[in-house]
């Protein structure tokens, strides 16, 4: 509520003018005032008498290792520290070794945050483990280990049409097959049909736990001036925060009387997307391992996560099972944003695999299944009740189907 004062003959509105001041004046007023004290307390160094004078301990990080020929072995290095870093002297299998910094400025010097690749000339053997030391100008030593090397493959047109081959196989394929049961699906109760939504959101909630397990996992690789835990719980609460969001604005058009808006369609577009963003870090799971040149690991994965992706169709697909038959171009639609994010997180993680892109990933897509699963409840809870016995078995019955299907991946 507005509270009218006098300024002379006057009046003035202090909505109008806060503080007496003009309102981009009163807006910028914190903001001097915080820039006056930091400087301040840089200007007047209130801790200068507890400096002892000790210097901070580098902090230097092997992010991950690409071997693109026999003779050649990449660090892909990050300085985490405050302070710059340079790179005296590097030891491989604890002989003094040559080596080149790329990507820091030409010299062997990292800035705070800084990232490069120390290249090595170094003959080595595939399936050994390979030992390696960076030495730094203040003599502390970063230590990393290569297990079984082999080589990775490099940027070629023969690599990207395998991944998207891989990525057909492992994501569109397999969901478009679980699509299938769309006939069946809609041949049942209503009862049964929310038993299957049910279902859907065991799948999806399983799948939310798998990866922000991996997620966090992943996280603790990520260079620690990126704040890996942190890095993770943003991307989980912003994607949930943006896919609501959406949703919400769906919920206004659908209350303003919206057709589109208040169909199951929308619904089940919001799963194939939870669903595709889960299967983007599966392609980077599948990229980064022929990247990082571990191909049997890689081709476990593609035959693990075929058998897993089929049972995500019926989820993609359970909540159009009531009304009108959606058009076949939305099914296609449907399938390709459910699979399709495999080809290109199989792309991206065989070209430029971070921690840091695998680890984000993997936490916005864990936010969106999350904002997913509540919008599967809202579904059934419009005419049925969400913690039916039913319900509840079938949601079980999601987790566990997921958790053998996962076996498939991690045997």
């Amino acid at each position: 509520m507005s509270k009218p004062n006098t300024d002379g003959d006057t009046t003035v509105n202090q909505t109008e003018r806060p503080l007496g001041l003009p309102k981009w004046a009163a807006a910028l007023l914190p903001i001097l005032l915080l820039a006056l004290i930091a400087g301040g307390f840089f200007a007047t160094a209130p801790f200068a008498s507890l400096d002892n004078g000790g210097a901070p301990l580098p902090d230097v990080s092997v992010t991950h290792t690409t071997l693109p020929s026999e003779e050649t072995v990449v660090l892909h290095v990050t300085n985490n520290g405050p302070d710059e870093v340079t790179i005296s002297q590097v030891l491989v299998a604890e002989a003094y070794w040559d080596f080149d910094v790329q990507g820091a400025g030409g010299d062997n010097t990292l800035a705070p945050r800084e990232s490069a690749q120390v290249v090595i000339p170094y003959h080595w053997n595939p399936g050994w483990d390979l030992e390696v030391a960076l030495l730094l100008s203040d003599g502390a030593t970063v230590h990393h280990t290569i297990i079984a090397p082999s080589q990775s493959p490099g940027l070629t047109t023969d690599l990207l049409v395998t991944m998207a081959v891989i990525g057909l196989f492992v994501g569109v394929i397999p969901v478009a097959l679980g699509m299938l049961w769309f006939p069946f699906l809609q041949s049942m109760s209503d009862r049964w049909l929310h038993a299957i939504l049910a279902f859907s959101a065991g799948i999806l909630a399983f799948l939310a736990i798998d990866a922000g397990f991996e997620a966090f996992e992943l996280g603790e690789q990520v260079p620690g001036a990126f704040e890996g835990p942190a890095l993770v719980a943003l991307g989980i609460i912003g994607a949930l925060l943006a896919v609501q969001a959406v949703s919400a604005w769906r919920q206004g058009r659908a209350e303003a009387g919206d057709a589109r808006a208040q169909s199951g369609l929308w619904v089940a577009y919001l799963v194939a997307l939870g669903i595709g963003l889960h299967n983007l870090a599966e392609g980077l799971a599948i990229g980064s391992s022929f990247a990082l040149g571990r191909v049997s690991l890689g081709a476990f994965l593609v035959i693990g996560f075929m058998l897993h992706n089929v049972t995500e169709g019926p989820a993609v697909v359970a909540p159009v099972a009531r009304g009108e038959r959606p058009n076949v171009l939305h099914f296609v639609g449907l399938g390709f944003i459910a699979g399709a994010p495999v080809i290109l997180g199989g792309w991206l993680g065989s070209l430029a695999f971070s921690p840091t892109l695998g680890a984000f990933f993997l936490a916005v897509g864990v936010g969106a299944i999350l904002q997913v699963i509540w919008e599967l409840r809202e579904m059934v809870s419009r005419n049925g009740r969400v913690g039916s016995a039913l319900n509840l078995v079938t949601f079980l019955v999601g987790l566990v189907v997921m958790y053998v299907t996962d076996l498939f991946v991690a045997l």
